[in-house]
């Protein structure tokens, strides 16, 4: 994990001897490195926020029709792209 301007921090974190076990083998099974532990477990929590993240959008916009949303979703990449791009909407 040497990413440019990555600055990690320690965690320490605690699970069952099961969860330990079946997730070493998995990444040994898979030709683990130093750092594949670290890497899986922020992959995973990236996800998991993304996967709340989603749930509370979808649950944000339940009473919103499709058609509106997509609308303002088309709405809001044109501005983006009118400003990324310099172009008149």
């Amino acid at each position: 994990m040497s990413e440019p301007g990555f600055d990690p921090v320690k965690w320490t974190v605690s699970v069952s001897r099961e969860t330990d076990v079946a997730l070493r083998t998995h990444l040994a099974s898979h030709g683990a490195k130093k750092g594949d532990l670290s890497r899986f477990v922020a992959e995973a929590v990236s996800w998991r926020l993304m996967e709340l993240n989603l749930a509370a959008a979808h649950d944000h916009n339940r009473d919103v029709s499709g058609d509106v949303l997509e609308a303002e979703i088309e709405q809001a990449l044109a501005e983006v792209r009118a400003e990324r791009f310099k172009r008149p909407l």
